[in-house]
């Protein structure tokens, strides 16, 4: 067979295959693709969509615990008042500090950390192993190590060590309960961070870092120029996640510091746990978490949106 002939078969196939890419899928078709999500699809609507229309429903009636028979329809009367509800904004405040301050800080440790574990040394395993423990760790368990073993203002380890150099102890949990917080969260997320990192760093091609070094680029202008911009959707997705769950935070600050003094280490999930189940009043709780649901919402598809374009760039 000649190679004209082989070259037309090939065409033909190839306009053959785009007739087919190109021709509209028929409705049956289309439902036949879609039916075997159709399951999963009603199980995420029952699950996740009719408990967040009960709480709509809730935020409209003035509903208290302590009053079943005072269930009345307020309207918007809910959202009104937690407008006006200085203590709602202090704690709305809180979530962006611990959450943008965990997140942050923990994606920088992380950046480093993956960065030293990219090298190869003696015992790197041992040591990756032991630096993604923390994010194992049961929140729960996390808040209690931090409140008690490092942190108390008698014998935790961080008094102990500023001792040693002559400084009074610190009541931190007291004192600075928004840092303490900060400093549980950090530890529990930076492993995670690390994680996400160390995966784009072993996904980068080798073939271009020897290319840079070959033209003279020295570590600083290499990491700068080349691996930054790589790791950026790595970032971004780390980022992304860590505040979609860090804003949820409510072991550490209920067992380290029961969102004190008053409200100054309490966040918004804290705050809306405290209407709801000590101040019975259920309708401004709702109010509150549909509130949250729907900021959340805001910036997490703003986020995606964001990282779907950068993963749309060619390399």
């Amino acid at each position: 067979m000649s190679t004209s002939t082989i070259d037309r078969l090939e065409g033909s196939r190839r306009a053959a295959r785009n007739e087919a890419s190109s021709r509209p899928i028929s409705r049956a078709e289309a439902w036949r693709r879609r039916g075997p999500l159709l399951p999963a699809l009603i199980f995420t609507v029952i699950v996740t969509q009719l408990p967040f229309l009960l709480t709509i429903w809730y935020s409209l009636h003035s509903r208290n615990l302590l009053r079943p028979e005072s269930d009345l329809f307020v309207g918007l009367s809910n959202y009104v008042d937690i407008a006006v509800d200085s203590t709602f904004r202090q704690t709305a405040w809180n979530s962006v500090v611990i959450t943008l301050g965990c997140v942050l800080v923990a994606m920088v440790l992380g950046i480093v950390l993956a960065l030293l574990l990219d090298r190869p040394f003696f015992g790197r395993g041992v040591a990756r192993t032991m630096l993604i423990t923390p994010f194992l760790v049961m929140p729960v368990a996390t808040s209690v190590l931090w409140s008690i073993a490092l942190l108390n203002p008698t014998y935790g380890l961080f008094n102990w060590t500023l001792g040693l150099f002559g400084i009074e102890a610190v009541d931190w949990t007291s004192t600075y309960p928004v840092i303490a917080i900060l400093m549980a969260l950090v530890w529990q997320w930076t492993p995670f961070m690390m994680l996400l990192v160390l995966a784009g760093l072993q996904a980068q091609p080798k073939d271009v870092l020897e290319a840079a070094s070959v033209d003279g680029a020295g570590t600083w202008l290499t990491f700068r120029l080349i691996t930054l911009p790589h790791l950026r959707r790595y970032i971004e997705l780390g980022v992304l996640l860590g505040i979609i769950y860090v804003v949820n935070t409510f072991d550490q600050i209920y067992l380290m510091t029961a969102g004190g003094p008053g409200t100054a280490s309490a966040n918004l999930p804290f705050y809306i746990y405290q209407r709801a189940f000590l101040g019975f009043d259920v309708g401004q709780a709702a109010a509150m978490g549909v509130v949250v649901v729907i900021a959340t919402i805001i910036v997490a598809s703003a986020a995606l949106r964001l990282i779907f374009r950068s993963f749309e760039v060619k390399e």
